[in-house]
């Protein structure tokens, strides 16, 4: 029984040290932000600005790295603006609607910071 109580004790210390450590490794909203704006520069680099295929996208293509470039600054104030934060103090979900026009695609993305990393779970166009 004593050897059941020491385990019980450690387990329940175990835990609370794993809640401490997440609650101050939980990362902020800046930090989303920064992590989300070099996230979607990489996608729009990559995926967008790669993969077009008529002649005026094609004509765009050829300087939409430096359009994204260009943007990068604005894209984190976009993002303060349209991300929503539910904080749970050992980690944070943020849900980032992206609606920047009716000619481009609105996106939803939602992600979990914990552990002073983030995971994007969900990735949709709209």
């Amino acid at each position: 029984m004593k050897a059941l109580t020491i385990m019980a004790y450690a387990g329940a210390a175990g835990l609370a040290t794993l809640g401490v450590t997440m609650a101050k490794t939980n990362p902020s909203q800046a930090e989303y932000e920064e992590y989300a704006a070099q996230r979607l520069t990489e996608y729009l680099k990559k995926d967008v600005c790669k993969k077009t295929t008529s002649f005026w996208e094609n004509l765009i293509h050829s300087k939409c790295e430096q359009l994204v470039d260009t943007a990068n600054p604005h894209m984190r104030e976009i993002l303060a603006l349209t991300t929503q934060k539910q904080d749970f103090m050992i980690f944070s979900i943020y849900s980032t609607d992206l609606k920047l026009s009716s000619w481009i695609p609105a996106y939803r993305f939602e992600t979990v910071g914990a552990f002073n990393n983030f995971y994007t779970y969900t990735a949709e166009q709209q």
